[in-house]
């Protein structure tokens, strides 16, 4: 049965750290670094997704703009507008090319047209890692009780 990406919510939790269009950069790396995470997600209303911004996306902007005056940016003219999305029943090998095939490390998750989540790429492999210690568990106790 292939995992999905409730499973990895269900461990990691469905906390999603939101920001406005308006706030401005500098708010937006303050809130990087206060969670310790590497995108949030940008909603004028905690319940939509208008785009997603992420280090990368701040780290362009302040190279683009040799660093002047970049903390005083909106968060609206950095953004990624194009956010690709998952549901919470997408299997996790779905998200996991959708974020290989568009080069991307955190993906919102949706559910009835609401923000319920966010998955990123650390969450992933830790559910793979944990998929896969399982397996490997599994295994020797099957070669174990397999004795002749």
């Amino acid at each position: 049965m292939a995992q999905t990406v409730q499973s990895i919510m269900n461990t990691k939790g469905d906390g999603v750290v939101t920001i406005t269009p308006a706030a401005t950069l500098g708010k937006a790396a303050a809130l990087l670094a206060e969670h310790n995470i590497g995108a949030v997600v940008v909603s004028r209303d905690g319940d939509s997704v208008d785009g997603i911004l992420s280090e990368r996306d701040i780290v362009r902007r302040f190279a683009r703009d040799e660093g002047v005056a970049t903390a005083s940016v909106s968060v609206a003219e950095t953004m990624t507008k194009d956010v690709h999305t998952t549901g919470p029943d997408a299997s996790v090998e779905s998200l996991m090319q959708t974020m290989t095939n568009h080069r991307i490390r955190h993906v919102p998750v949706i559910k009835g047209g609401m923000l319920v989540g966010i998955v990123s790429i650390g969450d992933v492999v830790k559910n793979r890692i944990g998929a896969l210690e399982l397996e490997a568990e599994s295994l020797k106790e099957y070669v174990a009780g397999n004795t002749y």
